[in-house]
């Protein structure tokens, strides 16, 4: 009975069927894009935010009752160089010149005794036909003292004609009104804030490069100017490097590049937009450019060989610009033909069958 069975499940035992063919296995399609090798201008980006080149917190230079607040005092309001913000109470500013003319005027008043009393000595001397036995006797340190109560009473009378004037608050440049601290009525001390004053016409930039790129510019980049994009991709002006690079940032050690921004009426740009800096760098010889989308996650680019086999290479990455890619040519002055769709399913050697596109 086992003898049996165990014939009867050799007999039921799956076997493989095995058929010989000469066809050949289907190759894997891929689309390729031939890459030659290219001399280009190297363009670094790098953001920033436009600032104004002036914003201060404007503060009274005298103290006061605040008797006067105009327009152009109030938030949001734009004010041109010389507009008169506010008006302090001035009386006692007019008495303090007052009493300083008053001064002054003792002041040369003491000085014409002094000058006639050395006078009268002098020719005194002269008649008796003696020598002035010391400048005691022609009065001189008296004169000399005349001389510099009068400078002191005209550096007096200046002061108080300055503190007379800082009653007035004016703008010292043309900008927007940001905030405003000072009221009708309010007695305020000197050196209290009254507004914020932001400029309008004239803005920086504060740039930071990688050392990577730094290395890309073109040196030395004193006056060069650089473009400003939106973060829509849109040009909204021309900046002109001030200075650049000498120290590192302390925070991300990248090189600081500072610009300024023309008042210019083909500017679109407002204080607090942050926008991209496109430096024109360098000419770069033997690269490849290449769309963004044939680098893989793992930072690969993907080329079919002669023999229609995969290669893969770990790029060095030179400059993004736009959706290219620019990089260094692994063979000097030679093309390649670029995988423009890497799979994941790719393997190093694997023979493929290109497909050619149009760049």
């Amino acid at each position: 009975m086992f003898v049996s069975i165990g014939a009867l499940l050799v007999l039921m035992e799956d076997t493989a069927d095995v058929t010989k063919t000469d066809t050949s296995p289907v190759l894997q399609t891929v689309s390729v894009q031939a890459l030659p090798v290219k001399e280009v201008t190297a363009v670094v980006d790098a953001f920033a935010e436009v600032r104004p080149r002036w914003s201060a917190e404007i503060r009274t230079p005298v103290g006061g009752r605040i008797v006067e607040v105009r327009e152009a005092a109030l938030a949001g309001a734009m004010v041109p160089t010389g507009a008169v913000l506010f008006q302090i109470e001035k009386v006692q500013y007019e008495t303090a010149v007052a009493a300083a003319e008053l001064m002054l005027a003792e002041a040369r008043l003491g000085l014409r005794q002094a000058n006639n009393q050395t006078t009268v000595a002098r020719r005194q001397f002269e008649r008796d036909g003696v020598r002035a036995p010391n400048d005691l006797a022609l009065h001189l340190p008296q004169l000399e003292i005349a001389k510099r109560q009068v400078a002191s009473a005209e550096a007096q009378l200046h002061a108080a004609k300055q503190q007379l004037a800082d009653t007035i608050i004016v703008a010292p440049f043309s900008g927007f009104v940001t905030e405003r601290f000072g009221s009708l009525g309010q007695t305020v001390a000197a050196g209290e804030p009254l507004v914020n004053l932001m400029d309008d016409t004239r803005f920086e930039l504060t740039a930071e490069v990688s050392r990577e790129n730094w290395t890309l510019l073109d040196h030395p980049i004193h006056g060069q100017v650089a473009r400003l994009v939106d973060m829509a991709g849109n040009p909204v002006g021309i900046a002109t490097v001030r200075r650049g690079g000498g120290f590192l940032d302390r925070n991300t050690r990248q090189y600081r590049v500072f610009l300024e921004v023309p008042d210019t009426a083909e500017r679109s740009i407002l204080s607090g937009d942050v926008v991209r800096v496109q430096f024109t760098g360098r000419t770069l010889k033997n690269t490849f450019s290449l769309p963004e989308t044939a680098l893989t996650r793992t930072g690969h680019v993907w080329f079919v060989d002669q023999e229609d086999k995969l290669r893969r290479l770990e790029p060095k990455i030179l400059f993004r610009r736009d959706d290219q890619i620019v990089i260094a040519a692994p063979t000097k002055g030679q093309s390649q033909r670029l995988a423009i769709t890497p799979l994941a399913s790719f393997l190093p050697g694997q023979r493929v069958a290109p497909k050619s596109v149009e760049e």
